[in-house]
């Protein structure tokens, strides 16, 4: 037997050893599939959603103003026109993430080619790599990060600047990305300070933290709703899931309810709703 011979099992294994420890290729995406996904950063795969949760844009109270124009922008980049990337910022609870999805219901109504991608906040990193997939498909995508913030000493964000505006290859034009936050700059008031009081240039420093929201072509703030908002939030659910009750009684029960929570919102009002959905004997699976 040749020295080559000999050698030929010792490479095999070795070769198959090398095959097993080599990342896995990407599953291809059937986009087709599906009209909404979710990234996933181990494998680096897609997985359909069989129903997306999502609200009806009409049950959407007390943002008239903000949902017309991310509706706008969503149907202009359906189209396949100039659209911005926006960033929905504010009071919790308020309808930011639910009207993104409602945005694209209503988009996708009009252009069906048009997806919604989420991907996870802690998966912000991973984005250059997902978009590396999205811009050779046949398809218009939203890329969706809902609660998208950063704290100290995390440098995630800079993956997602170069990916809005900036970088050599910057945003395909086939995908806009949407997020969500509670934070207008996306930073913790504190880290900015932080940035301004230790940095050898303050300016500087807490300038490259805070860009990151100017890459944001839209600012779309969410603020914390009137009782009467919040009145016409529950009284819309009420409608919609055909619960009866007095409205004297709804009105007094709401207001109660709302004072317990500390706040009064679209989650709170919905949380209501189920609690008397619950009371009352009714479902509320029809949304």
């Amino acid at each position: 037997m040749s020295d080559s011979d000999a050698l030929k099992p010792v490479l095999d294994r070795i070769a198959e050893a090398l095959d097993r420890m080599s990342p896995r290729p990407p599953r291809t995406a059937d986009f087709s599939s599906a009209e909404a996904f979710v990234w996933q950063t181990d494998g680096q795969s897609f997985e359909p959603v069989a129903k997306v949760n999502r609200v009806p844009l009409a049950l959407l109270k007390g943002i008239d103003r903000t949902a017309a124009i991310l509706l706008d922008n969503t149907r202009r980049f359906a189209a396949g026109l100039p659209a911005n990337n926006a960033l929905l910022w504010g009071a919790r609870g308020m309808g930011k993430s639910s009207l993104v999805k409602a945005a694209h219901a209503d988009a996708r109504s009009k252009a069906a080619g048009l997806k919604l991608i989420e991907i996870h906040r802690e998966e912000i990193s991973s984005l250059p790599k997902c978009l590396t997939y999205l811009k050779t498909a046949p398809f218009r995508f939203i890329v969706f990060c809902d609660d998208l913030s950063f704290d100290h000493d995390d440098t995630s964000y800079k993956s997602l600047k170069a990916v809005l505006e900036g970088g050599i290859e910057g945003r395909p034009k086939n995908v806009i990305f949407y997020a969500t936050s509670n934070r207008r700059h996306l930073m913790p008031r504190e880290m900015i300070e932080n940035e301004r009081s230790t940095a050898i240039n303050p300016a500087e420093a807490t300038e490259e933290k805070v860009s990151l929201s100017d890459r944001f072509g839209l600012w779309l703030g969410f603020h914390n709703a009137s009782q009467d908002d919040y009145l016409a939030m529950v009284r819309a659910y009420v409608e919609h899931f055909g619960l009866k009750i007095d409205d004297a009684e709804l009105v007094r029960d709401a207001l109660e309810w709302s004072t317990t929570r500390g706040a009064r919102s679209g989650r709170v009002a919905w949380q209501y709703t189920q609690d008397l959905a619950g009371r009352l004997q009714k479902t509320t699976d029809q949304l």
